[in-house]
């Protein structure tokens, strides 16, 4: 009897407490073992709504605790004091105060933000700028210890709480929105009044429901980030769960799975994390396949978060935003945004964007964040070329908005899309990685518009001269990067031609699907590209993630652009054939007609139960043979 008393204490302990190194992911069974306690206590009150999102809401907090362990406080913070913020809102009739409690709630959301995800950033930049040495300190847990009066936490570093970017982008959203549209809904004559905006929201009174949205278990720590337009709505809606939904709830949950474990975490344990981690073991030709593999196990990882984040939601009554369509059948860089992490897309267009002005006019932040940028890069590089070239090119594009009237709409616009990468790159890390991987998006989004405003025969004669100026530095000079970028360049001219050939002739259905099909092999090829320095900033601690990160790069640009042994290329394919054909057979699925899918999807939600019941053990023993041994994390976990 003793021995079960302390095997049951034990599996209690276990049961209510934080283990740093086991945190609760989707790809567990103690989650799903988790997930079905959940939907058997809500069978019992589930058409009783505040009891219901109660239960929910305390579910989310343990579901966060088990993965963030006593951050759990901070997302109390967060959930307090921006339901505050909202209910005090409706009672400010002027603007100065409205915008005040906006104004205030979103430093506090933001400085919460900076002091976990940019500590070390800032300090860096800090100590290069002054000559200083200072080291990075856990102030916030350091005051813990003195109120609890012993050391429960460490203050020697600072770690990030899991999430941290969803729930305080999600806080800010609300409050925002709650400013658009509460008091403005108070006429003169007593009646309500619409709000102007589309996302203006009536504060949410229950604390309960707020806290519930705020931290929805199944999207709390990867997103997608959802509005409360739209899901505040759904708490006071009675359960529902159809038939055909079921279907569709568990299809999401097998393919989310299927793209993590089957994807995801085999071309990263198999491959392209031991290439990343020390790209000069490998050759060219090895390191330009785990670039490529990455961006499939990039999107496989996220892409399969959101989809099993939707399945559950759904299993519960709930529905989330769609935030991934297909982004690898982009045609542009411009459009492949508008596909990828769609939640976040809109957020900083809704957000940042247009309150900087859009593609209307310029505001002082259009040009201070680019500047403020470039300042801060120049001061991590311990060089001031960037900042001094950034200052001279915003002053040229300054004068054509002042003179060239003709210009100033597109360029106005261009700035404030970069100013929206640039700040993208950085949401995702503290590195000047990130903010080149968002400058280059931004680049990309800008070179396209200006690429599709040229007719055939510019286009050639362009790429033209800068295949030549690569081919010039790299017959002078022999960099790597300049043979990298000469290869690329002449892929584009070849493209380039292409076209120009079909211009003259009658263009018809193959021609378009010929040059569309370039077009996205010519756009994945870029966002690819960019992925080497999103990927060297990632998984990396932050007290030397802007140094390794750096030389992870170019480490990486040197083997791809250097001197390749063709003769061995043959043999290495076949050496990593698995990791090439998961490769072909992940990027095949994902370019499948949109049609096709989603008929197979409405099959498989409509099959008779006791064949969706074998499909669906026939799939988990699929998934359950690319299990590897450690169970892999999400890798938007970090951000």
């Amino acid at each position: 009897m003793d021995g079960l008393r302390e095997v049951s204490l034990q599996f209690v302990k276990d049961l209510f407490s934080f283990d740093q190194a086991h945190p609760l992911l989707f790809t567990q069974f103690y989650f799903w073992a988790f997930f079905a306690i959940v939907l058997a206590f809500l069978s019992f009150f589930r058409n009783k709504v505040l009891m219901r999102n109660a239960f929910l809401f305390f579910v989310s907090l343990f579901f966060y605790y088990k993965t963030s362990g006593l951050f759990l406080m901070l997302l109390g913070l967060v959930i307090v004091y921006n339901y505050l913020a909202g209910r005090l809102l409706p009672h400010c009739k002027r603007a100065f105060w409205r915008n005040a409690v906006v104004v205030s709630s979103v430093v506090v959301d933001l400085s919460l933000l900076c002091y976990y995800k940019y500590a070390y950033f800032i300090t860096d930049v800090v100590n290069n700028l002054f000559g200083t040495s200072f080291v990075v300190k856990d102030w916030i847990a350091t005051f813990g210890n003195s109120v609890v009066g012993s050391q429960a936490f460490s203050v020697d570093s600072i770690f990030l709480p899991v999430g941290i970017s969803f729930f305080i982008f999600q806080a800010i959203s609300y409050v925002v929105d709650v400013s658009r549209g509460g008091p403005s809904t108070s006429s003169g004559t007593g009646q309500p009044r619409p709000s102007k905006h589309k996302y203006g929201i009536e504060p949410v009174r229950n604390f309960l429901d707020f806290g519930f949205y705020l931290s929805f278990f199944p999207q709390l720590v990867a997103g997608p980030i959802v509005r409360a337009k739209e899901f505040i709505p759904q708490l006071r809606k009675p359960f529902f769960l159809g038939r055909t939904q079921f279907g569709f709830a568990i299809f999401w949950i097998l393919n989310g799975l299927a793209k993590k474990l089957i994807l995801s975490d085999y071309l990263a344990v198999n491959f392209c994390d031991r290439v990343f981690e020390n790209p000069l073991l490998y050759t060219g030709f090895e390191n330009l396949t785990a670039l490529f593999g990455y961006s499939l196990q990039v999107y496989a990882d996220f892409s399969g978060y959101t989809d099993i984040a939707t399945g559950v939601a759904m299993l519960m009554g709930f529905y989330l935003p769609k935030n991934f369509n297909s982004p690898y059948k982009a045609k542009n860089a411009g459009e492949f945004w508008k596909r990828w992490h769609i939640s976040l897309s809109k957020w900083l267009q809704d957000y940042l964007y247009i309150p900087l002005g859009g593609n209307r006019n310029g505001t002082f932040g259009s040009y201070a964040i680019i500047l403020g940028i470039a300042f801060l890069a120049s001061a991590l590089a311990g060089s001031w070329w960037v900042f001094g070239s950034v200052l001279v090119l915003t002053a040229i594009i300054a004068l054509l908005i002042t003179f060239k009237k003709s210009w100033r709409k597109e360029l106005i616009s261009d700035i404030n899309r970069m100013d929206t990468m640039l700040l993208g790159g950085l949401w995702h890390g503290a590195s000047w990685n990130f903010m080149i991987w968002g400058g280059l998006n931004g680049l990309g989004m800008l070179i396209y518009r200006f690429w599709a405003s040229c007719n055939a025969y510019f286009k050639v004669l362009v790429i033209s001269l800068i295949v030549a100026a690569f081919g010039a530095l790299k017959y002078y000079f022999g960099a790597p990067v300049f043979n990298l970028f000469f290869w690329w360049t002449v892929i584009i001219l070849a493209g380039a031609v292409i076209g120009m050939l079909f211009h003259k002739c009658r263009k018809g259905k193959v021609t378009n699907w010929i040059s569309g099909s370039w077009a996205v092999l010519m756009t994945f090829i870029f966002i690819t590209f960019t992925r080497l320095f999103f990927r060297s900033g990632s998984n990396l601690d932050p007290a030397e993630a802007n140094e390794k990160a750096w030389n992870t790069a170019k480490n990486m640009v040197n083997q791809i652009g250097g001197q390749w042994d063709w003769s061995l290329v043959p043999q290495m394919a076949w050496q990593h054939r698995s990791i090439i054909i998961v490769f072909i057979v992940g990027m095949l699925i994902h370019w499948l007609p949109d049609n096709f899918k989603r008929r197979y999807r409405i099959w498989f939600a409509k099959m008779p139960l006791p064949l969706m019941v074998l499909a669906c053990a026939v799939a988990v023993f699929i998934i359950c043979q690319f299990i590897t041994a450690d169970l892999q994390s999400f890798i938007y976990f970090q951000f």
